[in-house]
């Protein structure tokens, strides 16, 4: 039974929805689905059309929002929102180290999880909304990964799409992992520079850090093994428009003089173990090469692999020289399964899907390129997590798509934009900018 409930300017309805694990076996297991439902409360008797929140990830639960901020307030004045938990995340039947023992052994859990990739989630959308609109097409807001998703709905299920919207979620139809990696690396390493230009005195704190973890075995209170590797991985806050302000301060007081001599100070490990653990999204280290996976290859650690193409990114060597450490980010590795207490369980089956070759395509081009969906896509210039030309290929595939590259944001444009950025969205959808 659905629950109503208010907060300042909004109604909100908790949904519930049962689908299939599989939906090439319709009459098999199911899974429960989770959404809340978000209307403004002056709007809240209109029969307003409906937007569908994809949110990035992969492994990422829908936002929680408190009030109208950013822009879902944009949003609701023209929408009914749904902001879906994608399956497996946050109340959506979620699959972590707690949860997936029940399905069995490593063998089992890695089947399972192969139903948790993009195609499924456009089907769970499709199945869902005959219950939420009666059988209308509704837009799709798909950030990041949700463009991902946005991008196979045009592919599997455009009669289901009234317009679809993308921000900072253009993937490449046909790369390998290998291809998303060879290309990010060197994305990262600009954005690092620019860090260092901006920050120049967080050239030395990071090599002292780095220096000491060398060292020393620094075990945070939750239990996650600070290896220098994983120090680095901070690198993923790059990629957000206040991410390099972000680690510069988490820097900044690093180290406390003890009893002991100078240690890593609580705080700093406080803060270092929020952003490091997956403990509140495993999925995202579980299959985040498989949305790369679409033919017979293996993703096989991509991201671990290329980097060893990338040099420069050793830190021991660039301590042994004057080089600066060199941040990473957006991607996973095999040594994350071991530092992390949330993924330890789960080591066995991430080696599993990495290993895995029965993966299916997830875009079709030729019907991407007859597309007839009101489309638009917000692509930024020099985002960390998905590479430019890659997305800019890819809109050109899509018939009628319209695109809006700016500088102005990184990839978090449409949180940190607000409404000007669906408001472009909307406009170029509509044939109206």
């Amino acid at each position: 039974m659905s629950v109503s409930y208010r907060q300042p300017g909004v109604v909100l309805t908790d949904r519930r929805f049962t689908v299939p694990l599989d939906h090439a076996d319709p009459t098999g297991e199911t899974i429960e689905l989770y959404a809340r439902e978000a209307v403004a409360s002056d709007k809240a008797d209109q029969d307003l059309p409906w937007l569908v929140y994809l949110q990035g990830g992969p492994g990422g639960k829908a936002d929680r929002f408190v009030g109208r901020p950013a822009w879902f307030g944009r949003a609701l004045k023209e929408y009914r929102v749904l902001l879906l938990d994608q399956r497996g995340t946050g109340a959506s039947t979620p699959a972590n180290r707690q949860t997936l023992p029940l399905r069995g052994g490593p063998a089992e859990q890695a089947d399972y999880l192969a139903h948790f990739r993009t195609d499924a989630i456009v089907r769970d959308c499709e199945a869902i909304r005959s219950q939420v609109t009666g059988g209308a097409p509704w837009t799709v807001l798909g950030q990041s990964f949700g463009g991902f998703c946005t991008v196979a709905y045009l592919s599997l299920a455009p009669e289901g799409l009234s317009a679809a919207l993308i921000t900072g979620g253009l993937p490449s139809l046909d790369a390998h992992a290998d291809d998303v990696y060879r290309a990010a690396y060197p994305r990262i390493e600009r954005k690092v520079v620019a860090h260092y230009a901006r920050y120049p005195q967080d050239v030395e704190r990071a090599r002292r850090i780095a220096d000491h973890l060398l060292s020393h075995d620094v075990v945070l209170p939750n239990g996650y093994r600070l290896t220098v590797e994983a120090f680095q991985s901070l690198g993923i806050m790059l990629g957000g428009g206040e991410g390099s302000h972000r680690l510069h301060f988490l820097l900044e007081d690093a180290f406390v003089r003890t009893a002991n001599g100078h240690e890593l100070s609580d705080a700093f490990q406080e803060q270092a173990q929020g952003l490091l653990s997956y403990a509140g999204r495993p999925l995202y280290a579980l299959v985040h090469e498989a949305i790369y996976g679409q033919d017979a290859r293996p993703t096989d650690w991509s991201a671990e692999r290329v980097r060893a193409e990338f040099p420069r990114f050793d830190a021991a060597k660039a301590l042994a020289g004057d080089e600066p450490l060199l941040f990473t980010g957006e991607s996973i590795h095999p040594w994350m399964f071991d530092c992390d207490p949330a993924l330890r369980p789960l080591r066995e089956t991430a080696e599993l899907l990495a290993a895995r070759t029965d993966w299916t395509p997830l875009y079709d081009p030729a019907r991407l390129a007859a597309n007839e969906v009101p489309a638009a896509a917000a692509v930024y210039h020099d985002d960390m997590y998905v590479d430019t030309a890659h997305a800019l290929t890819t809109a050109r595939a899509i018939r009628g798509l319209r695109t809006w590259v700016t500088d102005e944001f990184e990839h978090d444009g449409v949180r940190a934009g607000g409404p000007r950025v669906l408001d472009r969205l909307l406009a170029l959808a509509r044939d109206e900018a």
